[in-house]
């Protein structure tokens, strides 16, 4: 639909250019540039033709920018949810705009929405603790939409810590973090997040081999006491939570395992797993031995990692398991003598693993291989059912003959990473070293196309390009350097996101787009008509972490302070433009319970509250409620105020904290305080 609009547009600014006598660039050209201007400055209120010479524009610009311009009051066609990398956030992303639309807070606390500062969002990210100790960063990688018969359903999405082993769950009905988990099974992730075709299951795969459970060995006993294992973490759709007494993991052999995938339609029931370092290499350079990159690629193959997520999960429902830390674990003997896993040789340093849309391939790119090898599922099912093995690793784990597993190999170019889907059978895969995103055909095994990128392509994404049914339209290639892309800014450079335009018969660049505040990872495209976000929490008084409403939510004109034996309850309400009560006093000690909720239900009538030298900052968005609990263990005056603009009286909208020295006689709230309505509350 937007094509279309898109095409019209364009056609009408080229004809205002040859209108104003301009012969425009053919080749892609650069225009020269007008005098004394440069390639940002204005030409006033010249015409198209004017502009383009100011600037330095030539006909492609113009096309580029057409493509991407999102007039005010329109919205994008797509949404992308974009990992943060070291923030510890998800990223959401307008197309073809490429505008940030929000950052989610996640792992680490993020102040404007007041994630993580004061309110049950505390707890939150308590529920991510390790040992007891909470965390408050992340490294996010891979992003995962729900999906219903292996297609986004707009409901969901997970995302994983890859530093200190965490899922995530948000919920897309606001865009809210809902829950955290952690298994102290492993203490790494990068296999993560992916789903099973119907969200039955989220999938994390350890990266980094160590003792299971947390315990110590010495890494000269690798082989013997250091293992990997992917966990099958259980989702509740209807609760959208994932139940960890539900979930189980499966171990494997002490390689470093990396990307997943899960199957889907043919392929459906498997989950494939690469891995690097089958040479179980342990680095140690300052100690005599290799460097951990020489010693972990010295074998021409590595081993795809083929579970069946299936019968594992019949195996764990029989009873056939360990518990280790809280996690039940089919040990790896179990595994092989029940047919859950498989390996198979894939070339040289693997990183990507993608499942074609039909479930009848699976392709892979190996780092320090120049090709992509696309795997047969009917081969693979083949071998395993008639039990055809080249041998066994030194873990006893069968192997599948690689030649006989395979449909072929195409040569794409150098440093092959990973490979998104087109609506019409083609393939876009990532070219690191080379920096390019390579076209290729699925059928044909055949390269059809070739785009530089700018630079270090790692992953790259297309329209729901990781489903059943991709849309097709767009690439972004989401590249490690910006170098001169854009105004310097240090030496710490932004990554760079740049969209590609694949509707026509040429891949075309249309866009950059740098990231400021970590490095993402994978990220994910889906229609944003799949969406159906609220634009209020009803009836005011929602918890956002339950989407139900709190037991402790405040009704206009029942606001009040209450002295119980665990503290001073403060029942209060938020609405343009004032908190009640806006007087709260207690005693140096007393121990503080907060309850407050916005009472507002109109559009981003947000409200924001804070609490000066107390480290609270909340964000109450339409009908939300917030609890806070925390210690007055400092005397004097605090004031507390909004810290959402939202409305022309918006620096009244304040208070005073009053925290009176203990042993003092002064006034505080007594046991019951109930407060007046005021004539306008009483009015309405």
């Amino acid at each position: 639909m937007h094509r279309t609009h898109i095409s019209n547009a364009l056609a009408l600014a080229v004809v205002l250019m040859f209108a104003a006598g301009v012969t425009l660039a053919c080749g892609g050209g650069t225009a020269p540039e007008a005098p004394g201007t440069t390639a940002g400055a204005s030409a006033g209120d010249g015409s198209i033709s004017e502009l383009m010479q100011a600037r330095g524009l030539t006909e492609a610009d113009v096309q580029a920018a057409l493509k991407t311009y999102m007039p005010t009051g329109k919205k994008d066609s797509y949404y992308i949810f974009a990992s943060g990398g070291h923030s510890g956030q998800m990223l959401v992303i307008g197309v073809p705009s490429m505008r940030i639309l929000k950052v989610v807070g996640v792992f680490t606390p993020e102040p404007w929405q007041g994630y993580g500062y004061g309110d049950q969002t505390d707890h939150l990210l308590m529920q991510g603790a390790r040992d007891g100790k909470m965390l408050t960063w992340g490294d996010t990688h891979h992003p995962a939409l729900s999906e219903t018969g292996g297609d986004y359903d707009g409901q969901f999405v997970f995302i994983n810590d890859k530093a200190n082993a965490r899922v995530a769950v948000i919920n897309l009905k606001d865009f809210v973090t809902t829950q955290i988990v952690a298994s102290e099974l492993i203490e790494n992730d990068h296999g993560a997040t992916f789903v099973t075709p119907n969200t039955e299951y989220v999938v994390e795969a350890a990266q980094y081999p160590a003792p299971l459970g947390g315990k110590y060995a010495p890494i000269e006993n690798w082989a013997d006491n250091y293992r990997g294992a992917v966990i099958f973490w259980k989702f509740d759709r209807d609760k959208g939570r994932i139940l960890p007494e539900k979930s189980f993991a499966v171990e494997v052999p002490p390689y470093m395992q990396d990307i997943a995938d899960a199957g889907k339609l043919a392929s459906d029931g498997f989950v494939f797993v690469n891995s690097i370092d089958t040479e179980m290499a342990w680095g140690g350079n300052a100690e005599g031995n290799p460097p951990l990159e020489s010693g972990a690629s010295q074998n021409d193959m590595d081993y795809l990692h083929i579970i069946n997520w299936k019968a594992a999960e019949k195996v764990a429902a029989a009873g056939k398991t360990e518990t280790i830390a809280d996690m039940r674990v089919i040990r790896l003997q179990t595994a092989i003598d029940e047919g859950i896993l498989h390996f198979v040789g894939e070339p040289k340093s693997p990183h990507g693993v993608d499942v074609s849309p039909d479930g009848k391939s699976i392709v892979i790119c190996g780092k320090l291989d120049t090709h992509a090898t696309v795997y047969d599922i009917d081969k693979i099912k083949g071998l395993i059912e008639s039990k055809t093995f080249a041998g066994n690793d030194g873990f006893g784990v069968p192997i599948l003959p690689f030649k006989d597993s395979i449909r072929g190999q195409v040569e794409l170019g150098l440093g092959p990473l990973h490979s998104q889907f087109g609506a019409n059978g083609e393939v876009y895969s990532s070219l690191f070293i080379e920096s390019a995103v390579v076209k290729w055909s699925l059928a044909d095994l055949a390269v059809i196309e070739k785009i530089p990128v700018h630079y270090n392509i790692g992953h790259l994404l297309a329209a729901e390009g990781d489903t059943v049914q991709p849309d097709g339209n767009y690439v972004v290639a989401m590249n490690k350097w910006a170098l001169d892309r854009f105004a310097d800014v240090g030496p710490l450079l932004p990554q760079n996101f740049q969209l590609i335009d694949t509707s026509g018969a040429k891949m075309q660049l249309l866009y950059d787009m740098p990231i400021p505040l970590g490095e993402p990872h994978y990220a994910q495209m889906i229609k944003a008509d799949k969406l159906h976000p609220i634009i209020a929490y009803q009836p005011a008084g929602v918890n956002p972490l339950t989407h139900e409403e709190d037991p402790f939510r405040v009704e206009g004109g029942k606001e009040r302070i209450e002295r119980k034996p665990d503290g001073v309850h403060v029942y209060m309400t938020a609405i343009r433009s004032h908190f009640k009560p806006d007087i709260i006093r207690v005693k140096e000690g007393e121990r503080v319970h907060l309850h407050i909720t916005n009472i507002e239900q109109a559009h981003d009538a947000t409200h924001g509250f804070s609490v000066g030298s107390y480290n609270i900052n909340v964000s109450l968005e339409p009908g939300e409620h917030a609890n806070i609990s925390f210690v007055a263990d400092r005397a004097g005056v605090y004031p507390m105020y909004c810290t959402e603009f939202c409305s022309a009286l918006h620096l009244e909208m304040m208070g005073y904290f009053l925290v009176e020295p203990s042993g003092s006689g002064g006034k505080t709230a007594s046991n019951k305080t109930v407060l007046t309505p005021t004539a306008e509350e009483t009015s309405s």
